[in-house]
């Protein structure tokens, strides 16, 4: 019986050290992902808005000095959707200027994406929309604006505080652009 162990352990020894090992491929996070629900926005803001409440508001601090623009952080998945909102005033400030210039913020990515794919739309309160969803290793996948063209323009865009490759961030995305479809189409302006 002894002899037997002996020859085993042996014989397995061996076959264990071979030559034949093949790497594994690199294992992605699981992600879960909560159903959609939404809150209302309102306030001080020239806006009101649905925003999921999976994310939280914060005053954006980039500039202190803009009290209608606010960030949106999904704080679970290290995302922030920043918003800018102007008021249209036809003299220092006028619709032409701030679409190109939002226009040429989603153009500035065309270095890193692979694919710019724009999309005009009509939100049920009648607001224009515009939708930019950029493809690639770019820091934002998501900008939109949606204005009035006479009064109110209000701008986003989806960043990530992350290193993570977007396709491993691809669910998460895809997630967010849902929430950011609903806020868009939700978007009222005060008069």
């Amino acid at each position: 019986m002894r002899r037997f162990l002996v020859l085993s352990a042996v014989i397995l020894f061996w076959s264990s050290c071979s030559e034949n090992y093949l790497p594994k491929p690199p294992g992605y996070n699981r992600i879960d992902l909560p159903d959609h629900n939404f809150r209302t926005l309102d306030g001080e803001l020239p806006y009101s808005l649905e925003y999921s409440q999976f994310s939280r508001v914060e005053a954006d601090s980039f500039n202190l000095t803009e009290e209608t623009w606010i960030n949106l952080h999904y704080v679970d998945f290290g995302a922030k959707v920043h918003m800018t909102y102007k008021e249209i005033d036809g003299k220092n400030v006028d619709f032409r200027t701030l679409a190109e210039d939002a226009f040429r913020l989603t153009a500035k990515h065309q270095i890193k994406a692979y694919g710019i794919e724009e999309a005009v739309m009509l939100t049920p309160e009648g607001y224009t929309g515009v939708v930019a969803e950029l493809e690639g290793e770019v820091p934002t996948q998501f900008q939109f604006f949606v204005t009035d063209s006479t009064k109110h323009f209000l701008r986003g865009a989806l960043y990530f505080n992350t290193a993570t490759k977007n396709d491993s961030l691809a669910p998460v995305i895809e997630y967010i652009k849902v929430d950011m479809a609903h806020l868009i189409n939700s978007v009222r302006f005060e008069d």
